[in-house]
């Protein structure tokens, strides 16, 4: 039977809140028991992260066909030359969510970025590099650009998508500051992941932005706090993020996903 397009489009927005919303839920519910259990915020966040890959993975290789979405993704002789532009934009998205989250924190403050900082301060050095380097971006990457975003390809476009999951991925670190900054990253990530459907560039991109903001001191950027750069900047990413979306939903034909087994999934 045809669906109606006002019905389908409903279809497609309550899947958008309803994926999101239980993924992050069910998330939020093991960090809760996480905490409780091992009773150090950074520690059991880590833990929680490591649970995600392992969960997430096992669904990624036991039921393919859960997550495959048309259309296919590119082939592999084309992935280096996608590359080179990825890396581009990354070093954009990176200036601009940190352009854009100085401003933020230099004109309103945040008490949540303040709050998140003496946690990770608590904790001491090694947890948190442990969470930075390892457990944030393998767990955050397999939860959103390996569980969310495929999901949600099932029913929407990659536009919506990669809006919906960016929009959610920033809203989880839970402050202005995180989400200004974290936004870019997500768009570019979700888009990479399209292209390539694995995660693991998703994962060293991740890692490389975590990096960067460790080691670039606030100092160094101290010029990016005000409205004009960070205007500028996201300006600039979000035409290399559309010359990037251009590239990624024209250059793939519909078709088929292949499955477990080799056979092919029709969407």
């Amino acid at each position: 039977m045809t669906t109606s397009p006002i019905t389908s489009r409903l279809l497609g927005i309550g899947w958008c809140v309803l994926v999101p919303f239980a993924a992050v839920a069910v998330y939020l519910g093991l960090g809760t028991v996480a905490v409780r259990l091992i009773g150090e915020p950074i520690a059991a966040t880590a833990v929680l992260g490591m649970l995600v890959v392992v969960l997430v993975g096992s669904v990624r290789i036991q039921r393919p066909r859960w997550l495959a979405h048309a259309p296919g993704p590119r082939p592999r002789p084309e992935i280096p030359r996608f590359g080179s532009t990825v890396v581009g934009c990354a070093v954009l998205a990176f200036l601009a969510g940190q352009s854009l989250a100085l401003w933020i924190y230099v004109t309103v403050g945040s008490a949540g970025f303040d709050a998140s900082n003496q946690t990770r301060h608590a904790a001491g050095a090694l947890a948190t590099l442990l969470l930075t380097l390892v457990a944030a971006p393998a767990g955050e990457e397999f939860l959103f650009r390996g569980l969310i975003y495929p999901l949600l390809r099932k029913r929407v476009s990659i536009l919506v998508s990669t809006l919906v999951t960016a929009v959610v991925f920033g809203l989880v670190h839970g402050n202005a500051v995180q989400f200004a900054s974290t936004l870019p990253l997500a768009v570019l990530l979700a888009l990479v992941y399209e292209h390539t459907r694995v995660l693991w560039p998703c994962v060293l991109l991740h890692l490389g932005f975590n990096l960067a903001a460790a080691l670039v001191p606030a100092q160094a950027l101290g010029a990016l706090a005000n409205s004009v750069s960070a205007v500028f900047l996201c300006l600039a990413f979000a035409g290399c993020a559309l010359g990037l979306y251009r590239r990624v939903a024209g250059g793939t034909a519909p078709g088929a996903v292949q499955g477990a087994g080799g056979e092919s999934v029709m969407q």
